[in-house]
């Protein structure tokens, strides 16, 4: 183990706090386009229907404080976990910064999200690396290196298949669908979603799609659950095609074959409640399962579950671990 402390970097994408925060948000994801009066008052409107904001700040704070409590009962006085954001300060760039200038010398960085993609969890990590870079630069180092090569960038790269990720899921799951077909009286149709991405990153040969799916048939293998397919949401509204197939399409196209009395979506791209979740499933999908004549369901965010936080400090303390 490192004497120095080990700087956790936890990366997410971030949120607005209050409604006057929506814009500059919305201009960030953007990359500093802002958005056009209408399609703020859209993105404004979805966040007025799940109450002016999202949680997921301050869920994604109890994510960390969680972690940070699970590592300090394994290795007292080791760890120091830090937040940064994607969208939002403070960034991701500047706390991994920050980390190496406190002292750290291994940087472990670790998303919350499961599934990597180059767009997004090689995204996280590269601005992460970028932070590290930037220390080393001001501190005389040359660009590239890490701090003499002391600094060392260890990334999380996938927690797909983690098991108390996969235990969580399938367990509420399987209430679910139980309760579901029990009320029903027919069959029930089981959705895995996570947030589409743009066709052209999953032509470049991105592992995304083979991420989600590896998820999913660990939860239905878990269940033994054999009627269940991969849907996509929260596409963005570019020209450009996005992949498919669109969870409301699938909705419709389940609502016409007849064959079924309800779905259920395990939204397992998310791992806390937010607009993605509280207002395109809840609010969008839900309304469209309705209109389809379809009963509708979705399993319950991760948050700050203790059993998966505590997995993800072990998978944090065994990367910090390993041998340089």
């Amino acid at each position: 183990m490192a004497v120095r402390p080990v700087s956790v970097v936890l990366m997410a994408y971030g949120t607005p706090h209050h409604p006057s925060e929506i814009e500059a948000y919305y201009t960030d994801i953007r990359r500093g386009r802002p958005p056009t009066p209408e399609a703020l008052a859209d993105l404004t409107a979805r966040y007025a229907a799940i109450g002016g904001v999202s949680p997921l700040g301050a869920l994604t704070a109890a994510q960390r404080d969680a972690i940070q409590a699970a590592l300090d009962e394994r290795a007292p006085g080791t760890f120091d976990v830090v937040l940064g954001m994607k969208h939002t300060d403070p960034r991701v760039e500047a706390v991994a910064r920050t980390a190496v200038e406190a002292g750290a010398d291994v940087v472990v960085g670790l998303v919350l999200a499961p599934h990597f993609s180059s767009f997004s969890i090689g995204d996280y990590l590269a601005r992460c690396r970028a932070g590290i870079e930037a220390a080393d630069t001001a501190a005389g180092s040359p660009a590239g290196t890490a701090a003499g090569s002391e600094v060392e960038l260890r990334g999380i790269e996938s927690w797909a298949t983690e098991p108390a990720l996969v235990a969580f899921l399938a367990d509420d799951l399987g209430r679910r669908v139980a309760a579901m077909r029990a009320a029903t009286g027919r069959g029930v149709r089981v959705l895995f979603t996570a947030r589409s991405l743009p066709q052209r990153i999953i032509d470049g040969g991105d592992p995304y799609p083979d991420e989600l799916r590896a998820t999913a048939e660990a939860v239905a293998d878990r269940l033994d659950l054999r009627d269940w397919s991969i849907a996509w949401q929260s596409a963005g509204r570019t020209p450009e095609p996005w992949i498919g197939p669109d969870i409301l399409q699938v909705i419709d196209e389940l609502g016409a074959s007849g064959e079924y009395g309800g779905v259920i979506v395990c939204a397992c791209g998310f791992v806390a409640d937010h607009l993605e979740v509280l207002y395109d499933l809840d609010i969008e999908a839900a309304h469209r399962a309705e209109r389809a004549g379809l009963a509708f369901d979705r399993t319950a965010s991760v948050n700050a579950d203790p059993d998966v936080m505590a997995a993800l400090a072990d998978r944090v303390i065994e990367v910090a671990r390993a041998s340089r």
